[in-house]
């Protein structure tokens, strides 16, 4: 940090001491909101989604071929495949906006374009089949449907724009990628394969959410994920003592903590924000009331569309809890517009999530990132509210 930006630290660290009313019930209710947050944040994602992400991230760095990455997701790949694989390996994960964010800097760092990495970033937290499959059941079919539609479509669309946006820093990058490795791996490509793919279901199966309704597949795979878990522990256990060497799990391990110690300290400073400015899902403590949130997203205007999207960009949304949330915006007077904005704004992007792509991409990637999402997803819903009505 350079000296005038700990100069303008210290300033504002000052002015919020000296003039913040902190006798004020609200004031106090928001800051003990942000802690409430963070807690709640530590215990249901930290330890079963995050972590295993974090250890898939370092596993990318040191493990995956970048000439396989550059095949499938390079700057140079078809874009069919690229953007196909980018919006299909993202949906397949069904994880919430944070926890794809070590995936997303592993695949970006071992050499996938900015376009399909951007596909891939967007469609983990918002093509979610059993977050949609509960918005139709809840919402109705027509806000499921759209969330799929725009969801599918936003992945693809925004890395294309984004790819072109900065298509010259990514030639300039694709320069540097283009190296040959050197010696030949020791595992077969099967072997990796395998690794890689127990990996992601100890992911996804230790994320995996309770369903709404306790019947049916997603709840009979709720009620055995840890059996499913634990299995999985124990194949990699046998994995890594049949196939790996001690120096290759210390450089694993290594690559996990330098993804662990550039996005923890991002992502748990911006969960505290968050839980600041807007509190809890479904709790009514952050400084922003939620009735005027409420108030404004009303109708089908572009104001009621563009804060939707924006309350949604910001705020932080575990996987599944969206829908109900939103069920009950609708209830006190939501737009069936602004209710699909933030869906299709909301677990995609989050403050903490920012903060960290910020920190892997720039200033500028990001800014655009985030507005070409709230300004699609904008969009998206006045059109959708003008034709349900």
């Amino acid at each position: 940090m350079s000296k005038q930006a700990k100069l303008l630290l210290i300033v504002a660290v000052f002015l919020a001491a000296y003039f913040l009313p902190f006798q004020h019930p609200r004031m106090q209710g928001a800051i003990l909101e942000a802690f409430y947050m963070l807690q709640e944040y530590a215990r249901e994602h930290v330890l079963f989604c995050l972590v295993p992400a974090l250890f898939i991230a370092g596993a990318m760095s040191n493990f995956l071929s970048s000439q396989a990455v550059m095949k499938y997701l390079g700057p140079e790949s078809p874009k069919v495949t690229a953007y196909g694989v980018g919006a299909v390996s993202g949906a397949i994960l069904a994880v919430c906006s944070c926890t794809v964010l070590p995936l997303f800097m592993g695949i970006y760092k071992r050499g996938a374009g900015l376009g399909p990495a951007i596909a891939f970033l967007y469609s983990g937290p918002a093509i979610n089949v059993l977050a949609i499959i509960l918005t139709a059941r809840v919402l109705g079919w027509q806000i499921g449907l759209g969330r799929a539609l725009g969801a599918v479509v936003f992945s693809v669309v925004i890395g294309l724009i984004m790819a072109l946006l900065f298509r010259g820093e990514e030639k300039e990058r694709a320069k540097g990628l283009l190296m040959p490795e050197g010696e030949e791996p020791p595992r077969t490509s099967g072997q990796t394969v395998i690794y890689f793919l127990v990996l992601v279901l100890i992911l996804v199966f230790a994320a995996w959410g309770k369903p709404a309704e306790q019947a049916g597949f997603w709840y009979a795979v709720y009620s055995v994920k840890w059996y499913l878990v634990i299995a999985l522990l124990l194949a990699l256990a046998a994995i890594l003592k049949a196939w790996f060497k001690r120096e290759e799990l210390a450089a694993w391990v290594d690559s996990t903590w330098d993804f662990s110690i550039k996005i923890l300290p991002l992502l748990f400073g911006g969960v505290l924000v968050a839980g600041f400015l807007m509190g809890r899902p479904g709790v009514d403590t952050g400084i922003i009331p939620a009735k005027y949130i409420a108030m404004v997203v009303g109708g089908n205007s572009l104001l009621a569309n563009f804060t939707a999207s924006i309350v949604g960009a910001f705020m932080y949304f575990a996987t599944l809890t969206e829908v109900p949330i939103i069920q009950g915006l609708i209830g006190s007077g939501m737009g069936k517009g602004p209710a699909l904005a933030l869906l299709l704004a909301g677990p995609a992007l989050s403050l903490p999530s920012m903060l960290v792509i910020n920190s892997v991409l720039g200033f500028k990637k990001t800014f655009a990132y985030v507005s070409l999402v709230v300004i699609m997803a904008t969009l998206t819903g006045m059109v959708f509210g003008a034709l349900v009505g």
